[in-house]
C-alpha cells in the first residue's frame, strides 16, 4: 500500500466565531490545493469528516454542501465516526483509491462548535456514547475520569504524572502558530485548575474548538520540489460502545487492534516511529495511547512522558508536536485530518520551530467515543 499525500492545509484552531464552516473549509482546501499544485478540476472525489453538523447545525448532507460550495462536480461523501470522523474520512478515501475507482481525492475535516452553548455541545458529543451512560448523566470527561482512576490505582501514578502530558503539549503548542492555546503551563497550574471530573482537571481536558483541515491524496506522487510522503498503512478497529462492555479499562482495545494491523501492513514496529500525533482528548488518553501503540510497556508511559521521553528535542520519539488535541485544539471532525497534515509537514522537514529532526516515519492515531473506534495511519517519506 502506498498512497501519496500531495497537499495539506489547516486553518487556525480556536474560538472562530467570525468564520462560518464554509469559510473554514474554503481556507483549508485552498491551502491544500496550492500545496499540491493542483486545480479543483483534478479532484475526482470529496470526503468530508464531521460529527456534529446534524445535531448542532441541522445539516447532515455535507458532501453535497461542500462540493457545491467549492465548485466541485464529483462524488462527495460525509463520513461520521464521532471524534474519529476525520481519520475515518481519510481511511475511506484511501479505500476509494486502492479500489481503483479514483486516482486523486480531497479529504476535508470540519467542525464548528463554539457557536453553541457548552451544555448543547456536551450533550451532542455524548451522541457517541452508550445510551445507559447518557441516561446516568455522565459525559466524556466523566468516562475518561473512570479510565484515569482505574489506571492510577493499578499502576500507582499521580495527578502530577497526568499533568505532565498537558505541560508537554502546551509547550509544543507555543511553537505552532495555528494552535488554539499558544502558551505554556506548569504542572502546578494544571493541578490548581478546577476539577472537571475527578481526577481530571480543566487543564487535563482538550477544549471546544472550531477549525478545518484538508489533504489531497493520490495514487501517485506528482508534486515537484516536495519531499514525497506516502501513507503506507491505514487501519480501523472497534470495541464496545460502553465502558461496561470491556474487560480492561487500562487499555483501549480498538487502538491495540488498529495499531497491530497498521504495523503489519507497513512492515514496521513501534520502534521505527519518529513522530506521532495521538488522540489526547484528555491527559490519560495520551498515556493509554502511548502504551496501546507499543511506544512504552504497560504502566510505564506516564513516567516516561514526565521524564521528557516524548518531548521535542529531548526524546527519540516525539508525540504531539502540534500541541495535540489538548493545546492545538479539538474541532472533532477536523482532528484526524489535521493529524495527517502535521505528520506530513514533519516528514517533509517543513515544521519550523517544532520540527522533529530527521523524522522519516510518522503515525497518526484518532479515536472516537471513549475508545469505541480507533484509526491508525502510518506515513513515510522517500
Amino acid at each position: 500500500m502506498k498512497i501519496a499525500v500531495l497537499g495539506v492545509g489547516t486553518t487556525k484552531f480556536g474560538e472562530l466565531w467570525e468564520f462560518s464552516p464554509r469559510a473554514l473549509v474554503k481556507e483549508a482546501v485552498s491551502q491544500a490545493l496550492a500545496d499540491a499544485k493542483l486545480d479543483l478540476a483534478e479532484i475526482e472525489a470529496l470526503y468530508v469528516g464531521n460529527m456534529l453538523s446534524g445535531i448542532l447545525g441541522g445539516q447532515e448532507n455535507l458532501g453535497a454542501l461542500f462540493a457545491e460550495e467549492l465548485g466541485l462536480r464529483c462524488p462527495a461523501f460525509k463520513i461520521e465516526g464521532a471524534c474519529a470522523s476525520g481519520g475515518l474520512a481519510v481511511h475511506s478515501a484511501i479505500l476509494g483509491i486502492l479500489a481503483g475507482i479514483y486516482k486523486t481525492v480531497l479529504v476535508v475535516g470540519i467542525e464548528k462548535m463554539t457557536d453553541h452553548k457548552p451544555e448543547q455541545v456536551s450533550a451532542a458529543l455524548m451522541g457517541a456514547g452508550y445510551e445507559e451512560e447518557r441516561m446516568a448523566g455522565i459525559t466524556f470527561p466523566g468516562l475518561y475520569a473512570i479510565l484515569a482512576r482505574v489506571y492510577m490505582e493499578k499502576y500507582g501514578i499521580t495527578q502530577k504524572d497526568l499533568a505532565a502530558v498537558s505541560v508537554k503539549n502546551h509547550y509544543h503548542a507555543t511553537l505552532n502558530p495555528k494552535a488554539q492555546f499558544q502558551f505554556a503551563v506548569s504542572a502546578e497550574q494544571v493541578l490548581a485548575s478546577p476539577i472537571i471530573a475527578d481526577p481530571l482537571r480543566l487543564l487535563d481536558c482538550s477544549p471546544v474548538s472550531d477549525g478545518a483541515a484538508a489533504i489531497v491524496l493520490s495514487s501517485k506522487f506528482k508534486t515537484k520540489g516536495k519531499t514525497p510522503v506516502y501513507i503506507t498503512a491505514s487501519a480501523v478497529a472497534t470495541d464496545s460502545l460502553s465502558l461496561g462492555g470491556r474487560k480492561d479499562l487500562t487499555s483501549l482495545l480498538a487502538t491495540v487492534r488498529a495499531a497491530k494491523k497498521a504495523y503489519q501492513i507497513a512492515g514496521i514496529s513501534p520502534k521505527n516511529i519518529d513522530v506521532a500525533e495521538v488522540h489526547d482528548c484528555f491527559s490519560i488518553a495520551e498515556i493509554l495511547a502511548c502504551e496501546d501503540l507499543g511506544f512504552f510497556s504497560r504502566g510505564k508511559a506516564a513516567k516516561e512522558i514526565a521524564a521528557g521521553k516524548t518531548t521535542l528535542n529531548k526524546g527519540k520519539l516525539v508525540v504531539n508536536p502540534s500541541g495535540g488535541l489538548k493545546a492545538c485544539g479539538h474541532p472533532v471532525g477536523a482532528t484526524g485530518v489535521k493529524q495527517i497534515g502535521e505528520i506530513v509537514i514533519q516528514l517533509r522537514g517543513e515544521a519550523g520551530a517544532r520540527q522533529v529532526k530527521g523524522a522519516k516515519v510518522g503515525l497518526a492515531h484518532n479515536v472516537g467515543g471513549s475508545g469505541s473506534v480507533a484509526v491508525v495511519h502510518i506515513l513515510k517519506n522517500e
